[in-house]
């Protein structure tokens, strides 16, 4: 690839390849203050290609590939390379790492306890880590929770926060303009505009912690608290994860370590001030 730039996020490092320049210059701005990796081969490559001969140039449009891929994936403009480039680093992780068990949640550490939070597209999952990000929690990510397979110990991978639509101007009101990204209108989830973790996020993103709280947010509807039993959140997390049927006996083991030692609530909430404030009495409750 003509352009490339590589990072470190949490364990993972990442060689990112473009045939145009827009969409490395921006990951490089926003990842300006993450540290360089120090190996130099890096765990996994993403290649940002034109999806045709001449789609370099005519309505430019990205294939996103790299060491693992999806032949059926639909191109994207150009545009929206940054949401590219950030996908395609996902996309490496969900089908290829095999050191923790990953489970697709958001997750934030206080006091040295990790609260995991995972729910569908819209449950508010990421937003909510982000503002408790900014409220005196560290965050650890909004994408993946990483699960170590020894300890039970769950570590960060804190890449951008990716905020759509309505959750733009909620933390657009709360962070630096210089930690928002660009504004990606249009895409095929809404707006999206990504944020920059703050300083203490990014400096502590090797440290883990253990998993003391696991949430089901769920926005939009009557504030509502409920216990979840752990038939129900080991299949919950089943499918929350992309590697648990790849690691065998282990992802088991760790999973089952999970649910029989962290306690479980669904939440309902609607509004962000709301689901804060259940948090932090969830978070004092004796387990």
């Amino acid at each position: 690839m003509k352009h490339a730039l590589s990072l470190k996020i949490g364990p993972a490092t990442f060689r990112i390849g473009s045939a145009w320049r827009q969409p490395v210059e921006a990951l490089a701005a926003l990842y300006a203050d993450y540290p360089a990796p120090s190996v130099e081969v890096a765990d996994f490559t993403v290649r940002l290609e034109p999806a045709g001969p001449l789609r370099r140039w005519l309505r430019p449009s990205i294939f996103i590939t790299g060491d693992h891929g999806l032949a059926d994936a639909a191109p994207m403009s150009l545009s929206h390379g940054l949401l590219a480039a950030e996908m395609g680093m996902n996309l490496q992780m969900a089908l290829g790492w095999r050191r923790h068990l990953l489970l697709h949640a958001s997750s934030v550490e206080k006091d040295g306890r990790a609260l995991v939070m995972t729910g569908e597209s819209g449950s508010g999952k990421s937003t909510l880590a982000a503002q408790l990000g900014e409220r005196g929690w560290r965050l650890m990510g909004d994408e993946f929770a990483l699960l170590d397979l020894a300890t039970g110990m769950v570590f960060p991978f804190p890449r951008l926060v990716s905020l759509k639509n309505r959750a733009i101007d909620v933390l657009a009101a709360e962070v630096r303009e210089d930690r928002m990204g660009p504004l990606l209108a249009g895409t095929a989830k809404g707006d999206i505009r990504h944020l920059v973790p703050n300083g203490d996020a990014i400096r502590r993103m090797d440290k883990g912690a253990m998993p003391a709280l696991l949430l089901f947010p769920r926005f939009g509807h009557q504030t509502d608290v409920r216990a979840v039993g752990q038939g129900e959140v080991f299949m919950r997390l089943t499918q929350a994860s992309t590697n648990y049927v790849a690691l065998g006996e282990p992802g088991f083991d760790a999973l089952t370590h999970f649910v029989r030692n962290v306690p479980a609530r669904a939440i309902d909430f609607s509004s962000g001030e709301e689901a804060i404030a259940l948090v932090e009495r969830l978070w004092e409750e004796p387990a």
